[in-house]
């Protein structure tokens, strides 16, 4: 969404971190359903029109928020090796998305997105981290799939297992995808 897009630094990047941390500090001190758009406005020290232009409505303004905690912090730890790097990665994935703060995350980005692009934005974040363990990968000389192989045979049913079915998903069905895709890149 264009009106979300913003330059580094300048009164634009100083609203959108006002904002931010306002719905966060709001959300963690009354709760998530609490939160208004008045509420948000008179926390981070705007008028609540400068909300709706921005974002349009509350939805759209917690789909930002959410997009942007759940962009990763750090590149993968680089464990020496696909199998661990890959591994390692998908046990902190499926720990910080199947968390209660991290499916609320996901619902949030994917309710205020009319168009899409905040599914797109969370997908390009795994992506990017997956091309980072396998670019390694490649140079150390060890045979990869693709990012898209990872993303279909890894993510995707993780993500479906932490939207749909997270009775009973540990680290050992992450485990066993993982498995499951470098076993052909081995042979």
């Amino acid at each position: 969404m264009s009106r979300q897009m913003v330059r580094p630094g300048g009164r634009s990047a100083r609203v959108q971190a006002a904002v931010h941390a306002a719905v966060r500090e709001l959300a963690s001190e009354l709760g998530r359903d609490a939160l208004t758009v008045p509420l948000v406005a008179q926390r981070a020290g705007v008028t609540p029109s400068t909300i709706y232009r921005r974002w349009g409505d509350l939805q759209e303004l917690l789909s930002d928020v959410a997009v942007e905690r759940l962009r990763p912090d750090t590149a993968p730890k680089d464990n020496g090796a696909l199998s661990s790097d890959l591994t390692a990665w998908a046990e902190q994935f499926l720990d910080e998305m199947a968390s209660p703060t991290g499916r609320a995350y996901i619902r949030d980005a994917l309710l205020g997105d009319p168009d899409g692009s905040n599914a797109g934005q969370c997908s390009a974040y795994a992506a990017e981290q997956i091309d980072v363990i396998l670019s390694r990968a490649a140079e150390r000389g060890e045979d990869t799939p693709d990012v898209e192989t990872v993303i279909d045979a890894v993510v995707a049913p993780l993500m479906y297992r932490i939207l749909f079915r997270p009775d009973g998903l540990d680290t050992s069905y992450a485990h066993r995808l993982v498995t499951g895709v470098l076993e052909p890149a081995t042979q």
